[in-house]
Formats: structure tokens, sequence, C-alpha cells
């Protein structure tokens, strides 16, 4: 009964049309998405007759019902199912042909290279690098880590575009004569504790609080800015030192001492570990940079704003993050 009525009200849509479409598609794609044709209809921007009409080409075309329709909304059918199945294939060949023509079409092509300190290509950096590879499919970036005398040595010789480091209190007076500045963020340092923490549940903590807690700290090859305890913390504890920070957040999750880390990799952080501000009015704070030569081209310059961007996200992210319970990453 159902195949009868179907076929006697779609007869005359298999002369008129018999084949799969890609607007189709995408309409049938986001029929069985949200579950009715109205909401689809919303979604698309189309009317609800539209979407019926070419949900019914598409029925036409596959020689069966694609979805069956009750007062609950619409749900596919076997026949749908498949249909479904490719034509999420088909969706995807075109977005990979759209992306490879939109790469032959970009004056941004060929390969460029980016250097930055450890913390900054925890989250910033390639999360940039992604922005900029999936707006220009024909420009590869290579990410390279250093500290930052090996950077800035690098970007003067040629073999880096941008260079990302920090500056600021504490750190040493790097010689940028002749480059460019670009300032990302102005980024404040926290506190990393375990979940069960004390600090965790508060909004901030003040520098006497943190005088008798254990420190986990880094140590580094000679003219990387390495991070100690808080700055102005007098006569630290120091529990451990070590050399990398999956190391160090390690140990601060297993509750054996408590670490200072960059707003910047909030997003990197075990789901295990807190980040808490620190109330200090003796701290200067530091900045994040990106660093090019006077003129850079325009492939670095689509860089550094694409720094710029998730810097900025990275910063909104971490501001909202906070709940009274320390903060803790969120989607970019």
């Amino acid at each position: 009964m159902i195949w009868h009525a179907f076929h006697e009200q779609n007869a005359w849509q298999n002369d008129v049309m018999s084949e799969f479409t890609l607007v189709g598609l995408r309409v049938v794609q986001e029929v069985a998405a949200a579950g009715s044709f109205t909401r689809a209809a919303e979604a698309l921007g189309y009317t609800q007759s539209a979407v019926s009409r070419q949900v019914a080409a598409m029925e036409a075309a596959a020689g069966a019902l694609i979805f069956e329709r009750d007062r609950r909304g619409a749900t596919p059918t076997p026949a749908g199912q498949v249909l479904l199945r490719h034509a999420a294939q088909v969706s995807a060949g075109v977005s990979a042909a759209e992306l490879e023509l939109a790469g032959m079409r970009d004056r941004l092509a060929g390969r460029m290279t980016v250097g930055a300190f450890p913390t900054a290509n925890m989250a910033l950096v390639p999360r940039a690098v992604a922005q900029v590879t999936a707006g220009h499919p024909g420009l590869a970036v290579i990410v390279k880590e250093a500290a930052t005398p090996t950077l800035l040595r690098q970007l003067r010789a040629g073999r880096l575009d941008v260079a990302v480091i920090a500056v600021g209190h504490g750190l040493p007076d790097y010689d940028l004569g002749e480059l460019a500045q670009h300032l990302l963020a102005h980024g404040r340092l926290l506190v990393a504790v375990p979940k069960a923490h004390r600090f965790a549940g508060q909004a901030d903590v003040a520098v006497p609080d943190l005088f008798h807690e254990q420190w986990v700290v880094s140590e580094g090859a000679p003219g990387e800015p390495q991070f100690g305890a808080w700055p102005t913390v007098p006569e630290p504890r120091i529990a451990h030192t070590v050399r990398t920070w999956s190391t160090r957040l390690g140990l601060v999750a297993a509750g054996l001492g408590i670490t200072v880390i960059p707003e910047l990799i909030l997003p990197a952080i075990p789901a295990d570990v807190r980040a808490v501000p620190v109330r200090d009015s003796h701290w200067p704070g530091r900045a994040t940079v990106a660093v090019t030569v006077a003129r850079p081209s325009a492939q670095a310059q689509t860089l550094v704003a694409a720094l710029q961007t998730q810097a900025v996200r990275l910063n909104g992210a971490s501001a909202e993050s906070h709940d009274g319970h320390g903060l803790r990453a969120t989607a970019p």
C-alpha cells in the first residue's frame, strides 16, 4: 500500500528527474540529521515544500522510499541508510575537490617554517597552523621548536619565516633590532595544582599561600627560559626538577607538587589538573610575540594574523573556563 501510494503520487518524477543531484543529496543528509522536514528547511534556509520536492526527486532516482514519515518526524528507511552512506562519501569527495581547486587558485602556496618555544607549541602554534592550512591548502607550514636565541638566529638566517617568543620580566633582553614584533598576548602565569588540592576550588590565591608548597620546576639548555617556582616566593621548596612539560604536569596530577604554567597552555593541561590565578602586584607579567623580518612575506603575514586570532580565542577560553573550581581547558 505504501509503495503504491508513493508510486502514484511521484510517478511523474521519473520522467522529470531520475538522477541524483548534489543539492538533493545534501537535503537528504540534512533531513536525516534534523529528524524532520521542517527543521531541515530551517537549517538550510529553504521552504518546507522545497525540501519535500528535493526528497521526492531523490526517492524517484533511488526507486524507493528514503524516509518513513509520521507525526514524530522522518526516519531513514533501509534504502535511505544506504543512500546516506554514499552521500557522505560524495560530500567528502566534493569538499576535497573544492579544497584542491582552491589551492590551485590560491596565491599563498609553497612552504614556510614557524619556530616557537615549547609552551607556545602546545596549543597556540598548532591551532594557528591548522587555521592557515585549512584556508590555504596549497601552503605547507613546517613547525620547529627551539630556545629563543636559536629561533632568532634562524630567523635572521632565513631558515624561519616566523618566530614565536616570550618577552618581559625575568627573561633576557633579546636583541630584536631590525626585526618586526607582532603582539600576540599579554599572558598571565598561573599555578597548576592537582584537582583535589585545596587551591583547586578557589578563584585565586595570594603569594603567601604559596610559601609552604612543594614545587615542580624545570631545567633545560642554556638560554632557554625556565619555569621555576612562583617568581616572588622566597626560598621555595623544590621537590622535583624535570625537563619536559608532560613530566611536570604528570607529577602535579599525581599530587607530588605544584608548578607554574603560562596561560597559553591551558587547553593542553590534563583533566585532573587545575590552574589557579595568583594575586601578585609585584609580578608585571610577560608577553608572547611573533617576530618576523622587517618586511615579512604574505605567507608570514597570514600566519601572524592566525596566531593573533588563536591567541585571542585561547585567552577568551581561559576567561570563560573560570567556574570557581580553578581554570580548566575549554574547546576552541
